[in-house]
């Protein structure tokens, strides 16, 4: 079983690497976007607590996010591992998945980081835009819908630009994401888990870095 963190700053490519470690290794992928989404949505008692933070417009505290990640590991579908994006952000919320992870006995098996220096992110980041319905996500330097002006996903019409993908937003995100990324490398170094790979290659290249690692196991 491959029970796998992916760090990396914005723009760095872990959304894409995901998709095809998800096909090759049939890993659940879990987002900490969709886990709150799905969890509101179904209106689970952790959910309904996140959903009262987020109605004031303030911060969901580490302890709840932590709760909901629980409640998603314990669910029947992790059978052949998982990848978590999102979760953990800081040295805190690692340490409280440590605490999970142990009671739910699903170790983590990786953490690996995709490296990219800050100015291939603000190219990447500046040219990203995602579909209006679905929200699938595309790039004009990488990743252009197959048919001009229609969504592969959900067939849409409609694209918009997130507005923290602007530029003037982008170098300042960046540096707010890269204080909290550090610590968190570092963290996972000491327990000997950290692998970094290049994020600077081809979408093809870095999954076969990262293959490479992964089936090692």
């Amino acid at each position: 079983m491959i029970n796998l963190i992916l760090l990396g700053l914005p723009g760095a490519g872990k959304g894409t690497v995901s998709e095809r470690i998800v096909d090759k290794y049939h890993l659940t992928h879990i987002s900490t976007g969709d886990m709150f989404r799905e969890a509101m949505a179904n209106k689970t008692k952790v959910g309904l607590e996140a959903k009262s933070y987020i109605d004031k417009g303030n911060l969901v505290p580490d302890e709840v996010t932590a709760k909901l990640v629980e409640e998603r590991l314990n669910q029947p579908d992790i059978k052949e591992g998982f990848i978590l994006d999102g979760f953990p952000r800081t040295t805190k919320q690692a340490e409280l998945l440590d605490g999970i992870l142990e009671r739910v006995n699903k170790p983590l098996s990786n953490v690996i980081s995709l490296d990219v220096n800050e100015q291939t992110l603000i190219e990447r980041l500046s040219a990203r835009f995602m579909c209006k319905n679905c929200g699938a996500t595309y790039n004009k330097l990488t990743k252009m819908p197959k048919v001009e002006g229609t969504c592969d996903r959900c067939g849409g019409h409609e694209f918009y630009q997130r507005e923290d993908d602007k530029p003037e937003v982008v170098k300042n995100r960046l540096e707010v994401n890269e204080k909290m990324n550090a610590p968190l490398k570092d963290f996972y170094e000491k327990k000997g888990l950290l692998t970094v790979i290049d994020g600077e290659q081809t979408p093809e290249k870095v999954f076969k870095d990262l293959d490479a690692v992964l089936s090692r196991d």
